[in-house]
């Protein structure tokens, strides 16, 4: 990536890392638990979400994370399925997000306008980034692996039986992921581009009508 394409990036990064917390956020309020709107969390404004690491690992590698919203489960009603909603939230909204600016980029090349050096082509650019960086956010949180909302989507649909087993693997969760990060860096075995590169490929093909993998 060069340094055009990097500054390219950044915005289109802060807008799907905010959107994606402000999400977890909106729906904590929405089921009865204001803890991140009280700490200053319901918003879209990135400062109050970024975690540096995190950012710096999605413009490098388009994988990352930002600050994990707080959520009291004391005020939510019903704990489990209420977890289930708040952790759909963050990848739903980068899932909508990237079908609203696939519309948008889909008007402006049926306008004739292309990728190139003028202002709206680089524009466009970012545009088709950020269709990628938000598909690529929503899937990789999808893995069932904590403390990604994937583990928590999997613990609200678990029966009752498996919980207490599934509690113990969650302490696990952190040293997994990481120990697959480093494993698919330094072995070079591209773990998590399996599982999210199809998924990406087939929204942007959908969203778009191109798959953007090839784009970047």
């Amino acid at each position: 990536m060069n340094y055009t394409a990097l500054l390219l990036s950044i915005p289109p990064i802060l807008l799907a890392l905010s959107f994606h917390e402000y999400a977890h956020a909106w729906m904590a309020n929405r089921k009865g638990d204001p803890t991140a709107k009280m700490l200053g969390r319901l918003t879209m404004n990135p400062l109050a979400h970024l975690d540096p690491m995190g950012t710096l690992m999605i413009v490098i590698v388009h994988f990352g994370w930002a600050k994990p919203v707080p959520v009291n489960p004391m005020n939510l009603k019903d704990p489990k399925k209420d977890m289930l909603w708040i952790a759909l939230a963050g990848p739903a909204s980068n899932v909508i997000m990237a079908a609203g600016l696939g519309m948008v980029i889909r008007l402006m090349s049926g306008m004739g306008l292309r990728v190139d050096g003028s202002f709206l082509g680089l524009f466009q650019y970012m545009l088709y980034f950020a269709v990628m960086i938000n598909l690529v956010l929503a899937i990789f949180n999808m893995l069932p692996i904590p403390p990604l909302d994937g583990s928590k989507i999997l613990f609200g649909v678990l029966p009752t039986k498996y919980e207490e087993s599934y509690l113990r693997f969650e302490q696990y969760g952190p040293m997994i992921l990481i120990g697959l990060v480093i494993m698919s860096s330094f072995l070079r075995i591209p773990i998590f581009s399996i599982w999210v590169m199809p998924f990406v490929s087939f929204f942007s093909n959908l969203f778009v009508g191109r798959d953007l993998i090839n784009l970047f």
